[in-house]
């Protein structure tokens, strides 16, 4: 029978501290191992930074954010292609539908305008139609270039009409032989609001029915109250020459001053103003 007053032996300081130690090294060992894996990894994914690609980058990252090219205004214009114009202009309304414009490549939104002949979608085009402005807002395009841009958008939708290359002889020369009208002044005259809500129609309603580009809407007379204190004579003004957001007449160059006056009339009168 064992002696129960027996003793187990005990182990020495030393015994514990070579016990510790066999017992970590073995995870320190792995942790070692993990640690020089990633590196090696890190190691062989390096950029190079002598590469063409990494040249590239480096060009694309410093490269200036615009540039300045000098235009000779003397030189001819060389008009745009339908798409070009359709990029430069059109596309803020049509590509999205804005303000009831037809989505480009949309058939079932071109497809009754298709109907109507070509002929008479460039006419609205040029001379602006509902909530459209005259030439889409932009007064220095041409007849030829507005004509392209329709037949491009149309023939997106299913359309097949041949875009102009160039303009008519006969419209070019007639208009070389036709010497322009002699500006009226625009504070030559009351302004007519009857007349402005044409006007307004065709040219202004695009912003001003609906605020956009913090254009004052028609109407509102909160929004109008402290440019009605500013005068007429100091609204139109602005109207012609631009004034922040809005560019001078509206974007329409070929808006005569007297047309703009009756226009800026109806918007007075409609925010409860006075001429």
């Amino acid at each position: 029978m064992a002696d129960s007053n027996a003793k187990m032996p005990q182990a020495t300081p030393q015994e514990v501290i070579i016990s510790v130690v066999a017992g970590l090294l073995a995870p320190l060992l792995a942790i070692f191992l993990v640690v020089q894996l990633v590196l090696s990894i890190q190691e062989s994914h390096k950029p190079d930074v002598s590469s063409e690609a990494a040249q590239k980058a480096t060009l694309a990252r410093i490269k200036p954010l615009a540039q300045l090219a000098a235009v000779d205004a003397n030189a001819p214009k060389v008009e745009k292609s339908g798409q070009e114009v359709y990029d430069a202009v059109c596309t803020s309304c049509h590509a999205a539908g804005a303000l009831g414009a037809p989505k480009f490549d949309n058939k079932g939104d071109w497809g009754p305008r298709i109907k109507q002949g070509y002929d008479t979608l460039i006419k609205h085009a040029i001379e602006g139609i509902r909530q459209m402005p005259a030439r889409g807002g932009d007064g220095d395009l041409s007849d030829v270039e507005v004509a392209r841009a329709v037949a491009y958008m149309a023939n997106s939708a299913g359309a097949s009409f041949k875009a102009p290359e160039a303009a008519p002889a006969a419209v070019a020369a007639a208009a070389a032989a036709t010497p322009p009208a002699a500006a009226e002044p625009a504070s030559a005259a009351q302004p007519d609001p009857a007349k402005g809500k044409l006007v307004y129609d065709a040219h202004c309603a695009v912003c001003h029915s609906t605020g956009v580009a913090g254009a004052p809407k028609a109407g509102d007379k909160a929004a109008w109250s402290a440019r009605l204190s500013q005068g007429y004579p100091m609204l139109l003004d602005h109207a012609l020459k631009g004034i922040r957001g809005m560019p001078a007449k509206g974007g329409n160059a070929d808006l005569p001053d007297a047309d703009l006056a009756n226009a800026v009339g109806y918007l007075v009168i409609e925010a409860g103003g006075k001429l």
